[in-house]
């Protein structure tokens, strides 16, 4: 039976007010694997599929006839060289792994992590979750560039999961997590509330806005020789880059940002004579 709503009495207009999150398989090996992820995402009303450089090449006939009839998903899929080539226009981003790595990320689970990303989906952001290759998962770097981190409560002692098993997880909570659209009292002068900061005059930023900001912090920081020893330098780009994720920044928080960058590596202007 469908779920009326109240509006326009269709839940599948309702729901495509929302932009779903992406669903970004970084370096798959196994085309079947790629097929019943998209049928997984088929299942829950996802269609975003996003693959950073798979490993046998696209297009792959053993995805789509593992997709069977989410064929267009595997269709439409968009293929990038690199993971930051992927997450260029997301505004948040969360990396599945089942231990946190050493590093300093919200943890989130996936039936926490599904109403989160629909708040955002009403504000209109983009999101997106990624998910390593089957062997190794994501990598260090990879997951430096997420928002927080994605983890499913399994029995430590089997805690790996497979491909499509990890996005169906995902995408299941991610259907059912219907929440209601905004908080509190709606007037002539503004909307309803959201839950979080409230930041009418900005909005996230793009993870290429905060790529754009990484260049440039790193590329000053080189210059002034911060970023020492060579062997330490990795580490120390990752941490820096955590903390600008856990700040949540917006546009103007990056233009602020990039904007003390030039102040401070500015050359004096000598004096006239």
């Amino acid at each position: 039976m469908m779920e009326a709503n109240a509006e326009t009495g269709n839940p599948t207009e309702a729901r495509a007010r929302l932009i779903a999150p992406a669903i970004v398989l970084v370096r798959p090996q196994l085309g079947e694997n790629i097929g019943f992820a998209a049928r997984a995402m088929s299942n829950f009303g996802l269609r975003d599929l996003r693959l950073v450089s798979p490993r046998d090449g696209w297009p792959n006939d053993k995805a789509r006839a593992a997709a069977a009839v989410a064929d267009v998903i595997v269709d439409e899929a968009t293929v990038y060289d690199t993971v930051e080539a992927a997450l260029q226009d997301l505004n948040f981003v969360l990396a599945t792994t089942a231990r946190p790595r050493g590093m300093v990320k919200e943890v989130l689970s996936p039936e926490t992590a599904a109403p989160v990303l629909r708040a955002r989906a009403h504000l209109q952001e983009r999101t997106g979750v990624m998910f390593g290759a089957e062997r190794n998962g994501l990598d260090n770097d990879s997951i430096a560039l997420a928002d927080a981190i994605l983890t499913a409560p399994v029995d430590p002692e089997f805690a790996s999961l497979s491909l499509p098993q990890a996005v169906l997880l995902f995408a299941y909570e991610w259907r059912k997590a219907e929440k209601p659209e905004g908080l509190g009292r709606v007037t002539a002068f503004d909307g309803p509330a959201q839950e979080g900061i409230a930041a009418p005059d900005a909005r996230p930023a793009t993870r290429a806005e905060l790529f754009g900001l990484f260049g440039h912090l790193e590329g000053a920081l080189d210059e002034a020789g911060f970023l020492k020893p060579p062997e330490k330098r990795p580490a120390m780009v990752r941490s820096i880059r955590n903390m600008f994720h856990r700040m949540a920044a917006t546009d103007q928080d990056v233009r602020t940002w990039r904007g003390i960058v030039s102040a401070l590596t500015r050359r004096p202007t000598p004096p006239r004579a």
